[in-house]
């Protein structure tokens, strides 16, 4: 699975990374996390605003940092 984080490492940001990782230790998967902090990159996503979540290419949400729970249950979708 690879996970980016998308946003320009605002506060939210960094929780939303540090939430990301709970969600998979919670579900006990490994992945590739990454942070995104281009803009060009970022708006090739077509996000608005930040954070935002891709998961293997797909857009889970954005401008939002959701509890490591229901990241958890997002993730169990995707995998």
């Amino acid at each position: 699975m690879n996970i980016k984080v998308l946003g320009s490492g605002c506060s939210n940001c960094i929780r939303l990374e540090k939430n990301v990782y709970e969600a998979l230790k919670q579900i006990g998967k490994e992945a590739t996390v990454e942070k995104v902090t281009d803009y060009s990159e970022i708006a090739s996503y077509g996000v608005l605003g930040t954070p935002a979540l891709v998961v293997n290419g797909k857009v889970l949400f954005s401008s939002r940092v959701p509890a490591p729970f229901t990241l958890a249950e997002m993730l169990r979708k995707e995998v």
